[in-house]
């Protein structure tokens, strides 16, 4: 029995247009959350939440935070696939004037950050709080666009925080502003563990 090829051979045009088109459909995206309404890292580790239930693995690095809160702990008890890491104290940061010790874990964190994104080991990695990091000057600018210029194609990277650099939003593929309308802070409603404030 012989067989007969119909279609000729693909020559190396068609497997660069194959190659695009499987790159267009697993293309991992670039979100930044910024603004100065509240929900950006609730929005983030919804992403999360989303990612995990269809199998992926997230990291998130939590930029000047020290405080074990609400998304940390949910991962630590009932998440697996979801690794937090906390990169700072529980102390406020000096915009103008932060102290050594908030630029020594900002840059550490930055380290791991570099470290997680290279690994392959997660589909999904959330830098809290890093627009704000780079803000105050705790992490280079020019270390973040590298960071995201050179991630691996298929890794989704969330960026949080205010004050997003308008370099930092050009090269996201997704960009959010929260505008604060009414916070319940001007109605004298004290903070409470477990809901957003």
């Amino acid at each position: 029995m012989s067989v007969d090829k119909i279609d000729p051979p693909m020559d190396d045009s068609d497997q660069n247009e194959l190659k695009k088109i499987r790159e267009q459909f697993t293309k991992g995206i670039v979100i930044v959350n910024t603004g100065n309404g509240k929900g950006k890292t609730t929005a983030a580790f919804g992403q999360a939440l989303r990612a995990i239930g269809h199998g992926y693995k997230v990291c998130a690095i939590q930029f000047m935070k020290g405080r074990a809160y609400g998304e940390y702990q949910s991962a630590e008890k009932y998440l697996p696939n979801l690794t937090v890491h906390l990169v700072g104290l529980d102390s406020f940061v000096m915009r103008d004037n932060p102290a050594p010790v908030d630029i020594e874990m900002a840059r550490k964190g930055f380290a791991l950050a570099q470290k997680v994104i290279s690994s392959g080991e997660f589909d999904m990695v959330i830098l809290d709080e890093i627009n704000v990091a780079i803000d105050f000057k705790l992490i280079p600018l020019q270390d973040v666009i590298d960071l995201v210029n050179n991630k691996p194609p298929d890794l989704d990277l969330i960026l949080t925080g205010r004050y997003a650099h308008p370099d930092i939003v050009k090269l996201a593929d997704t960009v959010t502003e929260m505008k604060e309308i009414k916070h319940h802070y001007a109605a004298g409603i004290k903070d409470r563990a477990g809901i957003e404030y």
